[in-house]
């Protein structure tokens, strides 16, 4: 059962990932003839187009990937449930978890998003095309970051400021949010 539940929710929460970033993308006017945008969009675009039809999207939001994403997190919790009781019921309360999950994956994506850009600074200094879409994904929160902690001494350190800030605003979800830390 724990290999089953492990794969389960690595499956789904990798694939509501995938749909954050790729609204994240969006939201940031991300260049989409990047071949790593171009891999993001392929792997969601089969979901995502049919409801594009019923759902439109609200401003620069793609509402209908932000849907998706919710509707995967509440199946998620309902498939876990089922899986771990051997009872498959539909809970009201997996609605509240789905939209907390998500908010807590949006946290995750940003926090390892940031991670990653940071990284790969070190190594592939802004040659590679995965690099040119987390700069453009990560520039609008670190930038005014910047502006308050500047560089010293050659050294960044918008993306540890921006970090401490997702550490400071999971544990504010821990304390007013039931549920958060279990998610």
């Amino acid at each position: 059962m724990l290999t089953l539940t492990f794969l389960v929710t690595t499956i789904f929460n990798l694939y509501v990932k995938v749909l954050l970033l790729r609204i994240w993308m969006q939201w940031v006017r991300c260049d989409f003839y990047n071949p790593f945008s171009q891999f993001v969009v392929k792997i969601t675009q089969p979901v995502v187009k049919p409801l594009r039809r019923v759902i439109p999207s609200v401003g620069p939001l793609d509402s209908a990937s932000l849907l998706l994403a919710y509707v995967i997190s509440v199946l998620s919790f309902t498939l876990l449930f089922a899986i771990q009781t051997r009872v498959f019921i539909f809970d009201p309360i997996f609605f509240y978890y789905g939209l907390v999950s998500v908010v807590k994956a949006a946290g995750v994506l940003v926090f390892w998003v940031i991670i990653i850009r940071s990284l790969m600074s070190w190594i592939s200094q802004g040659r590679n095309p995965v690099d040119y879409v987390l700069i453009q994904l990560t520039e609008p929160l670190m930038a005014p970051v910047r502006r308050i902690i500047p560089a010293m001494g050659g050294i960044d350190f918008s993306a540890m400021a921006v970090i401490l800030i997702l550490y400071m605003l999971n544990y504010l979800g821990m304390d007013f949010i039931p549920g958060w830390a279990q998610l």
